[in-house]
């Protein structure tokens, strides 16, 4: 029993409704025949059918309890009745942001067990189930006496998914670095893994996988990106021949790992060529797996629940939760590295350990290259490459998942993705006419720098002051939003609009206080 069931059941209840949800959703139109709607609740083991109109707006709900009612009428002849003759309405909703405990005010009222629940362009996303916050309530009673509070629990359980995720990743260099015998790198990698999926496994047991709010997700990306970078740090203990004291030893080897994770890319090595190859290659590899973790946390905490409703897991087909939507992140940027690396090798960089290396680092625009020559003398089409691998990385997950949902046929372009490629041709356009390189070479630094990739072959001291600017403004905006890339991000910039209506806002609200 919980020490203290009341505070447990007012936690509970204060989560959002989305939640405890159920998600799958069986939505027919309100012309169906009965005997059809009968066969495909059948089909998709579901008890309820929510029922639109024309315009796909929900207008009533059906139960399998209602078909059944209706069909064992003597009076009524089944083969000609419509959902829309035997639908419940009007539809009693609940809104995506509401909290369980309106959702039990909202049944009490309106006597019903069951509410469908909307997002803000009254879309049903999902049904939330009176037994389903029974049990909810029920198991927060039940629950063992444990010395962190929900809150916590809910940050430690999601902390340790992520933990455990990075865990598998890695597994990935450590064979490599085991196939080419490079023990001292496959030793510092075994290390980390092992200590990432142990971690994980006990955070993961201890909390619970639930919504976070603002405050509980923004403790979760820099707890998160804190624990990868220090558990990260042991191979480069292993492997690099710093000198000087402990102290500094930890320091740049932290400092290195940080690179990597957070995509940085800041990097400590002059001549990474001396490196054990297996080791650039983890390297690049850290800022793919700290790349792929951000864009989880940041999609999980911050985006709308109706878009990832529309989302579907490209193996199992079912709304990205947690798994599902690592799986699909993942296989979105395998997808890319293969291609992008394969390209390489195509057109003449016969080294494919290095070319996955840098294809790594271009998608996650972090900038660890494998070699200080590999970006040397590269051909027009390498470059063309590249470009399109960085650009990749600084466009928003809503696009990567399109992109390959659609086969490469057709993506959609938001607002935010056109705003981008309009100040990213600007910018081409200015660097082209002040840096006084040829025109390719010129799209390929401010590609780099919007992206926040940092990839370069020439001396940025040898361009002139305007030169310098231009990438410089490229580099604070940034790319989109949900995305690898770092600076502001367009989305914030979208929003400096809403300044003055904010600002017009106060001075009405100070007025009417005077």
């Amino acid at each position: 029993m919980s020490s203290n069931p009341e505070r447990s059941i007012s936690y509970v209840l204060t989560k959002y409704v989305t939640t405890y949800m159920h998600k799958e959703v069986l939505m027919l139109n309100q012309n169906t025949r009965t005997r059809d709607a009968a066969r495909l609740l059948q089909h998709y083991e579901t008890d309820d059918i929510i029922v639109t109109d024309e315009n796909n707006i929900p207008v009533g709900i059906v139960t399998d309890e209602d078909i059944i009612r209706k069909v064992s009428d003597v009076t009524v002849n089944a083969e000609f009745t419509f959902l829309k003759d035997i639908m419940n309405t009007p539809l009693i909703t609940i809104n995506e942001k509401a909290s369980l405990q309106d959702a039990l005010h909202k049944m009490r009222d309106s006597n019903v067990r069951k509410l469908p629940v909307v997002s803000k362009k009254n879309l049903v996303i999902g049904i939330i189930y009176q037994v389903t916050i029974a049990n909810v309530i029920r198991d927060a009673t039940a629950t063992a006496p444990r010395l962190l509070s929900p809150p916590v629990k809910a940050i430690l359980g999601n902390l340790g998914f992520v933990l455990q995720f990075a865990g598998v990743l890695l597994i990935v260099p450590a064979i490599l670095s085991t196939i080419l015998g490079e023990a001292v790198t496959a030793t510092g990698i075994y290390l980390t893994t092992v200590l990432l999926l142990v971690i994980g496994f006990f955070l993961n047991s201890y909390g619970e996988k639930a919504s976070l709010n603002l405050h509980q997700a923004s403790i979760l990306v820099v707890s998160s990106l804190f624990l990868l970078t220090l558990i990260g740090t042991i191979p480069y203990l292993y492997v690099l021949p710093y000198e000087g004291s402990n102290t500094e030893i930890f320091a740049n080897a932290f400092f290195s790992s940080a690179a990597g994770f957070t995509t940085g890319g800041i990097s400590l090595f002059d001549q990474p060529e001396n490196l054990p190859q297996s080791f650039t290659f983890y390297r690049s590899f850290t800022q793919l797996v700290g790349g792929m973790s951000f864009i989880y946390l940041i999609i999980t905490a911050f985006y709308p629940e109706s878009k990832l409703q529309s989302m579907r897991g490209f193996i199992s087909g079912k709304t990205l939760h947690m798994r599902e939507l690592f799986a699909t992140i993942t296989i979105i940027f395998i997808l890319y590295i293969s291609i992008i690396a394969s390209l390489l090798y195509l057109f003449g960089e016969r080294n494919i350990i290095d070319n996955v290396s840098l294809a790594m680092s271009t998608v996650a625009t972090g900038g660890f290259i494998p070699t200080s020559t590999i970006l040397h003398n590269l051909i027009w089409e390498e470059k063309l490459v590249l470009i399109g691998g960085m650009i990749l990385g600084a466009l928003p997950f809503t696009f990567h998942y399109s992109l390959v949902k659609k086969k490469f046929l057709s993506p959609k372009l938001g607002k935010e993705i056109l705003i981008y490629f309009a100040i990213l041709g600007g910018a081409m356009a200015l660097f082209i006419g002040f840096s006084g390189l040829e025109p390719l070479t010129s799209i390929f630094y401010t590609v780099s720098a919007s992206t926040t990739a940092g990839l370069q072959s020439d001396n940025l001291s040898d361009f002139n002051g305007s030169a310098h600017l231009i990438l410089i403004i490229l580099m604070f905006i940034g790319g989109c939003g949900f995305s690898t890339a770092g600076g502001i991000k367009i989305f914030r910039l979208m929003h400096l609009k809403d300044i003055k209506k904010i600002i017009d806002k106060q001075k009405n609200q100070n007025y009417l206080q005077n």
